[in-house]
């Protein structure tokens, strides 16, 4: 199981268990682009960044570019966002230039040892120098920034079109005049920002707001809203007495606007449930967004909680809702996050319990390489099979790592 480390554990670049992420300014932004948000809140950080005149100078050139496209743009929505979003040539100059600024002794050298690393939010970055490491933090957060704009203001095709597609038409005569106005308004809520990334983040932040993709910040701060019951009771578990950490259960969406909970998710629960009785682990994790139908309203992870507790008297601290997952790769990854940050035993094996189907395709070759295609890692190592419908498995740390074109359920 030393494996679940993902060979960080010999080297100092492990993460830390107890550490604590910092939300700053918005959850959606530190979840999307965590640097971005250690770079604004931590006061020697942005005082450094801020007074560098080349960094500065890209920050006038950014808000510079909200002032020209509100002036000449007009109706050629595509240049308005053109500007807002880095170029390549500027990824690498800011890039070049963090490196530069990089100290180990200094405000940037201090948030790679302090946070970047033992957040482990880009653990999969296997750079050998620490300041390598960020600039390649930064370039993944940049083009994470690049690819929020490209789907929900320039209709770009996202990773999954049917549940995840920008809200607007990009055809219609009507469409410039938002951009127009999205742009607009950061432009006069950014006056004031010496920052290199704020204006083209708080844009991408913009429209997502725009297109009510609020989905990564459901129901945060998770430990004191849905699962704070749950999350109390971690430190006064006697572990020994388990055999499995958590039961996952990863959701299944109804196909109509209407209808809360999907019969799949009822069966999926009460498989768990049985689990839970026969005392296999102390915990079930239910996973599973706002995902289908498009834009639903309904939370697959609230109602699957809600499920649980009036139908099936699962107790409620023994319930922890993931309501940010939007597919069974991401049901994975996910359970493995909560478990790691709420402090529960990483080594011990882990169950999920589900229909045979799912559960069969979870322990394929098949997802295996879904899951590096579409998320870049595998989040477990399967154990073994208990049953049709239940299979082990053990938590990967790699699933600590952002994944920059999610940024619905980074």
């Amino acid at each position: 199981m030393l494996l679940t480390l993902s060979g960080f554990a010999q080297t100092n670049r492990a993460p830390k268990q107890d550490y604590q992420l910092i939300t700053g300014k918005s959850i959606i932004q530190s979840k999307n682009w965590y640097l971005l948000t250690l770079f604004e809140s931590l006061p020697e950080v942005k005082s450094l960044l801020e007074k560098d005149s080349e960094l500065a100078a890209m920050a006038g050139l950014k808000y510079k570019n909200l002032e020209t496209s509100v002036k000449e743009c007009k109706n050629d929505f595509l240049c308005y966002t053109g500007k807002m979003k880095f170029s390549a040539e500027e990824i690498n100059a800011i890039g070049a230039r963090l490196e530069a600024l990089y100290s180990e002794n200094n405000a940037l050298g201090k948030l790679v040892k302090q946070h970047l690393i033992p957040s482990g939010t880009y653990i999969l970055i296997k750079e050998d120098s620490e300041k390598a490491l960020l600039r390649k933090a930064w370039e993944q957060d940049a083009k994470g920034v690049n690819h929020t704009i490209e789907v929900y203001a320039e209709g770009k095709r996202p990773n999954y079109p049917a549940i995840d597609s920008i809200e607007f038409k990009t055809t219609s005569k009507s469409y410039p005049v938002l951009v127009y106005d999205v742009t607009e308004t950061v432009r006069q809520e950014k006056k004031s920002t010496n920052l290199f990334f704020a204006p083209s983040m708080h844009y991408a932040l913009q429209f997502l707001e725009v297109n009510e993709r609020s989905e990564a910040a459901d129901y945060e701060p998770m430990v004191s809203t849905v699962n704070k019951a749950a999350f109390e009771r971690v430190k006064k578990i006697d572990w020994n007495k388990f055999k499995y950490t958590i039961i996952l259960v990863p959701g299944a969406g109804p196909d109509t606007y209407d209808r809360a909970l999907s019969e799949g998710g009822m069966l999926r629960c009460r498989v768990a449930a049985l689990r839970y009785f026969e005392g296999l682990a102390p915990y079930i994790v239910v996973s599973g967004g706002r995902v289908h139908p498009f834009k639903t309203k309904y939370s697959e992870a609230f109602e699957m909680k809600k499920f649980l507790m009036e139908t099936l008297k699962v107790p409620e601290n023994a319930i922890i809702m993931d309501p940010h997952a939007r597919h069974t790769t991401t049901n994975m990854r996910n359970g493995v996050r909560l478990l790691y940050r709420y402090g529960m035993p990483v080594e011990k094996p882990c169950l999920v319990s589900t229909m045979r189907s799912q559960s069969y395709s979870i322990s394929s070759d098949a997802f295996v390489n879904r899951c590096m295609r579409e998320i870049n890692h595998v989040p477990y190592k399967l154990g073994k099979r208990l049953s049709e419908t239940d299979v082990e498995f053990y938590p990967v740390l790699d699933a600590l790592h952002i994944d920059a074109d999610e940024p619905l359920d980074p």
